[in-house]
C-alpha cells in the first residue's frame, strides 16, 4: 500500500488543521490506521489508531480530547482532525498503516508508512 499525507500548515495557538493520509494499492480496509509524529530532535510517537471498521480508536495521552482519527474506506482516506493546537504539536506528521487488525502505538509495528506532512503550531 501507498500512502500520501496532507493538509499540514502553519497555524496559530488554539487553531485547528485536518490532516488526510490518501491510500492506494491494496484494499484499504484491511489496514489499521494510525499517525505518527516527530518534531526535531526526538523521536518519532505515536498519535492515534484506528481500526480497521473504525469502530475502534486510540489515542496518545497528550492529544486525547483534542485530536479525532477517522477514516472512510469508502474513500481510502484516514483523516486527523486536531483541534486546540499547542506549540508542542510541532511536528512532521506521518500516516502509517498494518495488515493485523489489532491497534498498537509501536512504530515498529507498522510496516508502511507515508511521507509526512509538517504541522507548525505558532505561539
Amino acid at each position: 500500500v501507498q500512502l500520501q499525507a496532507s493538509g499540514g500548515g502553519l497555524v496559530q495557538t488554539g487553531g485547528s488543521l485536518r490532516l488526510s493520509c490518501a491510500a492506494s494499492g491494496r484494499t484499504f480496509s484491511i489496514y489499521v490506521m494510525g499517525w505518527f509524529r516527530q518534531a526535531p530532535g526526538k523521536e518519532r510517537e505515536f498519535v492515534a489508531a484506528i481500526s480497521r471498521s473504525g469502530g475502534s480508536t486510540d489515542y496518545a495521552d497528550s492529544v486525547k480530547g483534542r485530536f479525532t482519527i477517522s477514516r472512510d474506506n469508502a474513500k481510502n482516506t484516514v483523516y486527523l482532525q486536531m483541534n486546540s493546537l499547542k506549540p508542542e504539536d510541532t511536528a512532521v506528521y506521518y500516516c502509517a498503516a498494518r495488515s493485523f487488525d489489532t491497534i498498537t502505538t509501536m512504530t515498529r509495528n507498522y510496516p508502511y508508512w507515508g511521507q509526512g506532512t509538517q504541522v507548525t503550531v505558532s505561539s
